[in-house]
């Protein structure tokens, strides 16, 4: 692959729920006109809520509206996303959209705790209910504090989901972080998902300790993957893979095709790419320092 960066496009500062970090951006397709990106936008605090930003589809770096109140609010006292929640991934289904999100607990031996929840949308994506007030990839045994991150397809029925999981915690330079691999899942109604799934990603040296967000496309029969690594000197940098079946990956990160900027918004960190055809078109969006204190910006595909 081989991406021209378009520059950035929103950041945080806009709202008084939106002050800290504005992450990830997921596209959805409102229209032939507008490309609307959900993002988490998060608070002093660092908890997330629900909005979005829209952009003209044919050049995303205008932007046509941004939400003035939460689509979908933290959930209540004692529920896995009481203390945040950040979209992942948005897809048609039947007439509605399922929008799979990342649901925040606070813990006391480890920081937080990471599930992922389902909130469906019946007008087109302004407003979102709870499908379930508890995850749809909840803790099990052999995946016990994380199971999130989801990029979910439908097709033919079925429902595919790559996710990171893990069940251990870890320290880089004094700060306490989770660790996880990047798996594989499949559901019959995208509700409800098996306990343990596939390992699709391993860690290829000890400097790594953890996969973010992925996202799967399809190019002429191969399976293309992007994803975010995390890394004990680095931070955050997208990783690239390929499959001719979604389950058996071969990684070649030197094909990903984009990497940090010289300086600026981008220049230390990139993460959460997802990617996005208009037309003939194909957009990367993605964040850039600090994991969303600096927003989300763009890039064009030339070359597959």
């Amino acid at each position: 692959m081989k991406w021209i960066k378009r520059g950035h496009i929103f950041g945080p500062g806009n709202c008084s729920w939106n002050t800290r970090r504005t992450l990830p951006p997921v596209p959805y397709r409102l229209n032939d006109d507008v490309l609307r990106i959900y993002c988490g936008f998060c608070d002093d605090h660092m908890v997330g809520r629900l909005g979005y930003v829209d952009v003209a589809a044919d050049n995303p770096s205008k932007i046509l509206g941004v939400s003035r109140t939460p689509l979908l609010d933290v959930g209540s006292p004692g529920a896995f996303d009481e203390n945040g929640i950040l979209p992942t991934c948005v897809i048609d289904v039947d007439g509605s959209l399922y929008l799979y999100y990342v649901g925040y607990q606070l813990g006391t031996q480890v920081r937080y705790y990471q599930f992922e929840g389902l909130a469906v949308s019946d007008d087109g994506g302004d407003t979102f209910r709870r499908r379930l007030r508890v995850p749809v990839t909840d803790r099990s045994d052999t995946e016990l504090v994380n199971r999130t991150s989801a990029f979910v397809r439908r097709r033919g029925g079925i429902f595919d989901m790559w996710y990171v999981a893990g069940s251990e915690w870890t320290t880089v330079n004094g700060k306490s972080l989770p660790t996880y691999q990047l798996k594989y899942l499949t559901s019959n109604d995208g509700i409800h998902w098996p306990d343990t799934g596939r390992l699709c990603l391993d860690y290829q040296n000890d400097d790594e300790h953890a996969f973010g967000k992925p996202c799967v496309v399809d190019h002429n029969g191969i399976e293309k993957m992007i994803f975010s690594v995390r890394t004990r000197t680095k931070g955050y940098r997208l990783g690239y893979a390929e499959s001719t079946n979604g389950l058996d990956w071969v990684r070649d990160d030197t094909r990903v095709g984009i990497d940090v900027s010289d300086n600026g918004w981008d220049s230390e960190m990139i993460a959460y790419g997802i990617m996005t055809t208009v037309s003939d078109r194909t957009f990367l969006f993605y964040n850039g320092n600090d994991l969303g204190a600096t927003g989300f910006g763009w890039a064009e595909l030339e070359e597959w």
